[in-house]
């Protein structure tokens, strides 16, 4: 953001998933009541509300855009997945909340189509490359709104990448959610 300071022409809420905690329950609630508050204290279009995370948050990013896609104009993961590694970073009840049958078809249905642009580095060590694979396909096998970018070589660090994309700011400037 800072190195786009001049071009960036929105408010950004960064909020930070505590330790040992993921973008479920209590983190999720404190998460979207920061984004309504500073909507509402910044008068921000309610129209251009756009999601993305990295990591962890790439993670919450697609599970919070499957439970509230109405809110979201578009979705930008960044080296995320919907089923997460066996790690310590990722608390057991996390699991509950994932589909069992069809986990990707499914968060791809919730999701709609709501634009999206996902990135992934290929040699990620950390979170699987097939996390994003999956969620391209199950969302173009829907007919949605997805462009997938996954960088050869890169490893979990693609977020250096995937915020520094030519297309990237303008395509998610243009996005807009429709009226309800």
């Amino acid at each position: 953001i800072r190195k786009q300071i001049e071009s960036f022409p929105a408010i950004v809420v960064l909020p930070q998933c505590r330790q040992d905690s993921v973008w479920i329950g209590k983190m999720e609630e404190l998460a979207l009541a920061a984004l309504d508050k500073t909507i509402k204290d910044f008068n921000g279009d309610a129209q251009r509300i756009y999601l993305t995370g990295l990591s962890m948050g790439g993670y919450g990013a697609w599970y919070l855009a499957s439970r509230h896609p109405q809110k979201f104009a578009a979705l930008a993961p960044v080296c995320g997945g919907i089923i997460p590694p066996p790690s310590r970073l990722f608390p057991r009840y996390a699991l509950n909340h994932i589909p069992k049958d069809k986990p990707y078809e499914t968060i791809a249905q919730k999701i709609g189509k709501m634009p999206v642009w996902i990135f992934h580095g290929e040699a990620d060590p950390v979170i699987r490359v097939t996390e994003s694979r999956e969620m391209n396909a199950a969302l173009r096998a829907l007919g949605g709104k997805v462009k997938y970018t996954e960088y050869p070589g890169v490893g979990h660090n693609s977020w250096d990448s995937a915020y520094a994309e030519p297309e990237f700011w303008s395509w998610l400037w243009a996005q807009r959610r429709k009226s309800n």
